[in-house]
């Protein structure tokens, strides 16, 4: 109770404080424009003091057990609402204690209930849950929105610290309520946190098709991919299906490794588009280029596929080399770099965060190892979007996801009973089967 009504006096004066940070930022760049704006610019220190004066004198708590905001609080709180204004999910700031516990998250510490979430439309969404992980069995589905975790409302809250709530010891539970659609009633599993293996590859022949199911993008899919493309060379077959719908993403390079394989040596894999100035940094083709034009190919996506999935997918449809099928990707092509603001004077250590991280990217100790060093320095870590994604072809994919080729809905009362409606028409796509043009909805026949 104690804590509550502490978070309570803190956010009345957030509220305020975050005002004034933004003033004194503008008035900042105004005074930098000309003697003009310095003139008109306005005092927002003067402002931050008169509000702290008023509410020293002024405001009591509506819990009498309550205690005021420390000067740590406020000046954290400051910090805390001028990233917050600039209205970017992924940019944050972690006061120490949050630093430490995001570094021991992005280390893998504790335990998961196996879904990927990410910012869509403000909320928390789901982008997939990850095949056989306590999310995956109980029913939770791509696209739900994470509407509470354990009673307590996810709106408003940085995806970070939904996350952090999601998460934690190994062998406890945690209720995760989601709403489904267009329905305003919360759904509410009681969810196992587990460690989380996460599968990387599944191969299997239908109707002399050769489906590769590719569920991430980790270090080790790369040569699992490999792997499985060996084994479709030696079916002596000429259809493939890479199967991306729920697969939320990865590294990077293992999304270029596999891209590698359909493409000639220095073809452009995606664009990198880093920092204020839009400098562009292009990933290319190592040119495995393993296949000749023989090859029919289509790539099944949907809404639960994120970026890793959304590179290779929009290369080899950019290239002409594969056709999408399935729904629109889900859009998530950022990069953030994490910053020690304890270590930032000495040397800006960064990390790379997201699902859009290069494997051998090295990774830093954040505010030290133990509580000690937390309480040496007190300034916390930031996260920062530096750059966003592009297909060959410009598509941004954080703005836009990639759009299939065949929009096909998949039918779950189907699907329940082994008839897959996307994969259906995938491999009518590859047998050159015309059902409708592209771009527009399939209805697809199957038997019941």
């Amino acid at each position: 109770m104690h804590n509550n009504n502490k978070n309570f006096n803190k956010a009345i004066v957030l509220t305020l404080i975050v005002v004034s940070s933004l003033l004194s930022y503008n008035a900042g760049r105004m005074s930098r424009g000309s003697d003009v704006a310095h003139a008109q610019s306005y005092d927002a220190s003067s402002t931050l003091t008169q509000v702290k004066s008023l509410l020293d004198e002024k405001f009591i708590s509506w819990k009498s057990s309550s205690t005021p905001p420390t000067s740590s609080d406020l000046e954290h709180g400051i910090v805390k609402g001028y990233v917050s204004a600039y209205n970017d999910p992924y940019t944050t700031y972690f006061e120490p204690v949050e630093s430490k516990i995001f570094q021991e998250t992005v280390k893998g510490s504790f335990g998961g209930v196996g879904m990927q979430i990410a910012v869509k439309n403000n909320v928390a969404t789901v982008i997939a849950p990850v095949k056989d992980t306590p999310a995956y069995r109980a029913g939770i589905k791509s696209a739900d929105i994470v509407s509470s975790v354990n009673g307590t409302s996810t709106y408003g809250l940085p995806i970070d610290k939904v996350i952090d709530m999601i998460r934690g010891d190994i062998g406890t539970y945690v209720k995760v309520g989601v709403l489904r659609g267009t329905s305003t009633k919360e759904i509410v599993f009681n969810l196992l946190r587990s460690k989380i293996d996460v599968p990387s590859v599944d191969t299997k022949t239908v109707e002399g098709v050769f489906v590769i199911s590719l569920y991430n993008f980790s270090g080790e899919s790369s040569e699992q991919f490999r792997q499985a493309l060996i084994k479709f060379s030696e079916s002596k077959l000429d259809k493939l299906v890479i199967d991306l719908r729920g697969n939320p993403g990865g590294y990077l390079e293992a999304a270029v490794n596999m891209a590698s394989f359909f493409l000639p040596e220095g073809k452009v894999i995606v664009s990198e588009k880093r920092g204020k100035t839009g400098e562009e940094v292009n990933h290319r083709s190592k040119g495995f280029n393993a296949f000749n034009s023989n090859l029919k190919l289509v790539i099944l996506a949907d809404q639960g596929s994120a970026s890793a999935s959304e590179i290779l997918a929009g290369a080899l449809k950019d290239h002409g080399v594969a056709k999408i099928v399935g729904k629109k990707t889900f859009g998530k092509g950022s990069v953030q770099e994490l910053i020690d603001l304890c270590e930032a004077d000495k040397s800006m250590v960064k990390v790379l965060i997201n699902n859009l991280t290069n494997s051998n990217a090295a990774t830093t100790t954040l505010n030290g190892d133990n509580n000690s060093n937390v309480e040496k320095c007190n300034k916390g870590s930031v996260k920062i979007t530096v750059a966003k994604w592009y297909t060959p072809k410009g598509v941004n994919i954080s703005e836009n996801g990639i759009d299939p080729d065949y929009k096909v809905e998949l039918d779950e009362a189907l699907k329940a009973k082994g008839k897959d409606t996307q994969l259906n028409r995938a491999i009518q796509v590859l047998k050159g089967i015309n059902l409708a043009t592209s771009t527009k909805t399939v209805a697809i026949k199957v038997k019941r």
